[in-house]
């Protein structure tokens, strides 16, 4: 079973606050959701492995430690997923980007997919898929599905907020995908949202709501 890892670190949990807030406008919203994601990276990232290197200091040689060559690709989801890119690419920027679009239904709830570009070694590479709300998880397990008939075998996902419901989906469609969030929610309302969640992340990202 893969992990679920609750970063609950304190800024974590300060910024989704502001996050959540109805008067934070689309300038604050970005900002915050880009930092978000860079705070999470650190922990996304914990388990790059290292080689030793030897590196000359001003004062004498140093055995030190740098990460082992392992290449990166960061998946968002369109739209709302590409605000989460730059935080993470602050911290690899050696990393390549893929972009999936789906969209979901409103009356069955389920993903329909309309965009697909990764890089073209994504089968090589561990992909960290990123979008902001994990809700019913239709959409994210119809990513993942993707991911993996392109041959991507390591994905970790990350969210900055989730409700159970999908989390269940996805531990039960895709028992190896490590989940990363920053806070789980109560419940989906009738429409599919997380509840009490920020609302459709894509409309307060880019103001169109």
């Amino acid at each position: 079973m893969g992990k679920l890892t609750v970063i609950d670190h304190p800024l974590v949990q300060h910024k989704i606050s502001l996050l959540r807030d109805e008067q934070t406008g689309s300038k604050e919203f970005r900002e915050l959701v880009g930092e978000l994601a860079m705070l999470m990276g650190y922990e996304v990232t914990r388990d790059l492995p290292l080689k030793e290197i030897e590196v000359q200091t001003p004062v004498s040689m140093a055995k030190t430690k740098v990460i082992a060559g392992k290449k990166l690709a960061i998946v968002p989801i369109l739209r709302a997923g590409l605000g989460m890119v730059d935080g993470m690419l602050k911290l690899i920027p050696a990393a390549k980007v893929g972009h999936i679009g789906l969209y979901r239904d409103p009356d069955s709830l389920e993903a329909v997919q309309y965009y697909c570009k990764l890089p073209s070694d994504s089968s090589e590479r561990d992909v960290i898929l990123v979008d902001p709300m994990l809700a019913t998880g239709n959409s994210i397990a119809a990513a993942l599905d993707l991911l993996k008939d392109k041959g991507c075998g390591h994905i970790k996902l990350v969210c900055l907020i989730a409700a159970q419901q999908g989390i269940d989906l996805i531990q039960k469609n895709h028992p190896d995908v490590d989940i990363f969030v920053a806070v789980i929610d109560d419940h989906l309302n009738e429409h599919g949202y997380i509840v009490p969640g920020l609302g459709d992340a894509g409309d307060r990202y880019f103001g169109t709501k």
